[in-house]
């Protein structure tokens, strides 16, 4: 049996939840808690499988309740089940050591099944929340100048050889104010205050080798 326990501070939802995975010969709902705070200590005195968490609660948030859990009890696997998917609670959430992220409009089925998955260690994670982790990894791994236009690294290329910005514009057959505003955008995007730190950020970065 996959002993869970139930956080929601909506009895109605709390109650609909439990009443459905009582049908499941697998699942033995073993408690339930109506906030954060009372979620955290319940799983600490009955050490659970799996806990089904909601996320926005008085006295003690899911976020909260989760860190707490993972800290006092690192075994077991929080499934936030919640109406909400923005990144303000998705990646908290995560970081607090959530296991799944599920959200309110899953089917009662899905809800019994992640429980078991969880169990075996497969994580569910809800569609919208996983395009959101995949779109962080993805800029996480980019850097300043991945930012820029090719334009704006053909001048970088011009400025880590020390040229002027008419030398630039002369070389580029573009606009003295048009260089001026590539410079701009290029100190922007690199996070630099003057062209000399640009210059030094497009050789650290070997960018002149590459453009």
């Amino acid at each position: 049996m996959i002993k869970v326990v139930v956080v929601d501070d909506h009895d109605v939802v709390r109650k609909g939840v439990i009443a459905y995975l009582n049908t499941e010969d697998e699942l033995d709902i073993i408690g339930e808690a109506s906030s954060g705070n009372k979620g955290a200590k319940l799983v600490a005195d009955l050490k659970p499988d799996v806990v089904l968490m909601d996320l926005i609660m008085e006295d003690g948030t899911g976020i909260e309740a989760t860190k707490q859990i993972m800290t006092e009890h690192p075994d077991g696997k929080v499934i936030i089940l919640t109406s909400y998917y923005d990144d303000e609670k998705v990646f908290p959430a995560l970081e607090a050591g959530a296991f799944s992220y599920m959200l309110k409009t899953s089917s009662a089925d899905e809800i019994a099944d992640a429980i078991k998955k969880a169990y075996r260690g497969e994580n569910t994670i809800e569609p919208k929340v996983a395009g959101k982790m995949m779109n962080r990894f993805r800029s996480s791994d980019k850097k300043p100048h991945d930012e820029l236009t090719q334009r704006e690294l053909e001048v970088l290329l011009c400025i880590g050889e020390g040229m002027t910005n008419q030398e630039i514009s002369d070389s580029l057959y573009i606009g003295i104010k048009t260089v001026k505003t590539h410079v701009s955008n290029i100190l922007s995007k690199l996070g630099v205050h003057d062209r000399t730190q640009a210059a030094v950020y497009a050789h650290k970065n070997q960018l002149l080798k590459k453009i």
